[in-house]
């Protein structure tokens, strides 16, 4: 009886890049034909500013009261002292690369950010502020770019609009009137973003692998 020839056994598969390299495009698209009640005369978004970090580590998140750094950014533009928590974050091995890029002087508007990852840290934070605004902010929160067991190519994430629930101001250019206590991030969903009850999107990140 003849013997089979033996199978080729079946190579594994490719091991990912330890690291990778990213950009990410923030193109803003609010103006007054996306969201028309009571547009602003100087629409502008805040210098960008996030981190890469391990998962479990969460700068922000929907639903929860609003760290002093997201305040300041929030209703300041402001990077620090946010960027002193995502320090303190890498000093700890809880983070690797601070971020930090240009704003959009006027919207709508892109600008670009280049960042390395790595798999050991493979979740990216970024936030904006909407500007000018009482507390309003874009952004991702533990948004991983290592998807199923390699790096993404490409992420597009449309940027809704948030409520840091740190000012009770609600419109563009309301006076100071800081929320307290504080209550926990939301999504905007009323005016002067809100058109026929529906808060369009204000831009997008799209996150590119080189």
């Amino acid at each position: 009886m003849p013997v089979p020839p033996p199978t080729t056994p079946t190579p594994p598969p490719p091991t990912p890049d330890a690291t990778a390299s990213y950009v990410v495009t923030f193109a803003a698209s609010w103006s007054a034909a996306t969201h028309p009640n009571m547009f602003p005369s100087n629409p502008h978004f805040s210098g960008l500013i996030g981190a890469t970090h391990r998962a479990g580590i969460r700068f922000w998140n929907l639903g929860e009261i609003a760290t002093n750094g997201i305040e300041a950014m929030a209703e300041l533009g402001s990077k620090t002292p946010l960027d002193v928590g995502i320090g303190r974050a890498i000093d700890n091995g809880n983070a690797e690369h601070l971020l930090s890029g240009d704003g959009i002087a006027r919207s709508p508007g892109n600008v670009t950010l280049a960042f390395d990852i790595s798999v050991e840290h493979p979740f990216v934070t970024l936030v904006s502020m909407v500007a000018p605004s009482p507390d309003w902010f874009v952004g991702v929160s533990e948004m991983s770019l290592f998807e199923n067991g390699d790096w993404a190519n490409e992420i597009v994430v449309e940027l809704q609009p948030y409520d840091a629930g740190t000012d009770s101001g609600n419109t563009h250019n309301a006076p100071d009137d800081d929320t307290v206590p504080r209550i926990p991030i939301a999504h905007l969903e009323g005016p002067p973003l809100a058109a026929g009850g529906i808060v369009a999107p204000v831009g997008t990140f799209t996150f590119r692998r080189q």
